[in-house]
């Protein structure tokens, strides 16, 4: 009787191992906090026309940013798998620095960056803890770029606008592709739920180009090239099914 119950409890070990396991055609969604804190950097703020012209000491700095993380994640098999990621695109506050430091906030700007990850699991599948590296690609690009009253007087008064001048300044910022490089570690609580933490480090630049219009008409162009560099973190909820 004895040896029967063993051997009962250890066919229900080994069945509540592989129910936990992560093994191929499993799919898993998750959600939670997604973090973006720019490493950044930037160049001086630089007039491409009427008149090529460089304005000395001025800088931008980026600020961070909290969105919800979305991701979906396919086991191909125990230990790689493919997940794509995407947040509710945050929103980021450009700042002045040097000579543009006086007017504090210089304008602001959504991002999209949906992202896809080949990722490699390490320990058994049936594992509750499982550390993970994950290497993929981004595609970044950016809505709703609004510049404030104080950048957009500051830069008339550069080109000489007459206070009477009904000017005003738009921008734009590139699109572009980028690394990302991640890893991480997920824990399974049950066959179903779990949780995950990782950070990404994208290497990621971007120019943003202005134009500035006097009564409707373009009258001078500029653009500063920014380093924005993220480190982003993502904690998150799953549900494996």
């Amino acid at each position: 009787m004895k040896t029967r119950l063993i051997a009962l409890a250890a066919m229900a070990a080994l069945g509540s191992g592989s129910a936990l396991a992560q093994k191929a055609g499993d799919w898993q969604v998750g959600a939670g906090w997604l973090h973006f804190a720019p490493q950044d950097s930037s160049k001086p703020l630089t007039f491409t026309s009427p008149v090529a012209a460089v304005v000395p000491g001025s800088g931008a700095s980026v600020g961070s940013s909290d969105t919800l993380g979305l991701n979906l994640t396919y086991f191909v098999d125990s230990h790689w798998a493919v997940e794509g990621v995407l947040g509710v695109p945050p929103k980021f506050k450009l700042q002045g620095e040097g000579t543009l430091a006086p007017i504090g906030e210089l304008g602001n700007a959504r991002q999209w960056s949906p992202t896809i990850l080949a990722k490699y699991y390490f320990n058994d599948g049936d594992a509750k803890f499982r550390p993970y590296v994950g290497l993929g690609a981004t595609y970044v690009w950016y809505s709703d770029v609004n510049l404030t009253p104080g950048l957009q007087g500051a830069l008339a008064s550069r080109i000489g606008l007459p206070a009477s001048a009904l000017s005003a300044t738009t921008a734009k910022l590139d699109s572009s592709f980028a690394a990302v490089f991640n890893l991480g570690v997920a824990y399974q609580f049950d066959p179903h739920w779990g949780m995950a933490f990782s950070v990404s480090y994208i290497p990621l630049r971007t120019t943003a180009k202005l134009t500035t219009t006097a009564r409707g008409v373009p009258v001078a162009n500029s653009e500063a090239s920014l380093k924005l560099n993220p480190i982003v973190p993502y904690l998150a909820v799953t549900y494996k099914f």
